[in-house]
Parts: structure tokens; C-alpha cells; sequence
């Protein structure tokens, strides 16, 4: 089962990990995108993302290729897009394999894919009151 979704929503990781139990995998591998108070030596207050309307086919698009390794059992990955607060996740992923290895190659090339590709910006609202946008194009 691969699934890949692109939500306003706020994201659990837990919930990725049911997602992806399998009887043949003997690895779950996770990851969280957590929001944190600093970037670049500032404090962060907040964070909005903002999504291409294409970022939900990308998304399942990189779901798609990466969930065609026969080594993948299942797959769940999530991007969150809005005004985001300190300690929310943004992105979060879990892949299930018969072996860790595995499990931990397929979800940092996961994240990675999803990170070079997926048409979502940034916005860091800084605690000085100044703000930037993050990877627009």
C-alpha cells in the first residue's frame, strides 16, 4: 500500500507507522519534519507553507517510485501546508521492509526525493518581526 497526501491537516507519525504494517515487514522506518525555533543563527516564531496546486500528484508520483522497490512492503508520506507552529511536523513519512537496511535507505531517499521535488515554499517568520520565503522558485 503506498499512500500520499498534500493536507492542511496536522500530521502524526504514529499514525503513518499503522499505516505502513505489513506481516512481511520486519522494519518500520520513520521520519518527522518537525518545525523548530531557529534557522540561520534567528529565531523562528512561525511557518507557512505554500503548496504549487500540483504538489498532491507530485507527491504520489515520488510515493509511487519510491513504493516500486520490491523491497518496499508499504509506504505513507505527508506534506503539510499552511501556517505551521513551533514543534508542529510538516513532513512526515514511514516505509515498511523485511530488513532495517533497507527500511532506512528507502525512507531517507523518501524524504530526499520529497524534498529536491515537491513544489512547496516555505515562509519563516523570524522573532525580530522579519521574515523570508524558503525555496521559492
Amino acid at each position: 500500500m503506498i499512500t500520499a497526501v498534500v493536507t492542511t491537516e496536522r500530521l502524526d507519525v504514529t499514525e503513518h507507522e499503522r499505516a505502513v504494517e505489513h506481516r512481511s515487514a520486519g522494519a518500520v522506518v520513520s521520519f518527522a519534519g518537525v518545525v523548530r525555533d531557529h534557522d540561520g543563527g534567528r529565531g523562528v516564531l512561525e511557518l507557512e507553507y505554500e503548496g504549487h496546486p500540483s504538489a498532491g500528484a507530485i507527491l504520489a508520483e515520488i510515493a509511487a517510485e519510491i513504493g516500486a522497490d520490491p523491497a518496499v512492503r508499504a509506504l505513507a508520506v505527508s506534506h503539510r501546508v499552511g501556517r505551521l507552529e513551533i514543534g508542529d511536523v510538516a513532513l512526515a513519512a514511514a516505509v515498511s521492509t523485511a530488513h532495517r537496511a533497507e527500511a532506512f535507505a528507502l525512507c531517507a531517499r523518501l524524504v530526499d526525493e520529497v524534498k529536491a521535488r515537491l513544489p512547496v515554499w516555505k515562509r519563516q517568520v523570524f522573532t525580530d518581526g522579519s521574515e523570508e520565503w524558503v525555496n521559492c522558485p
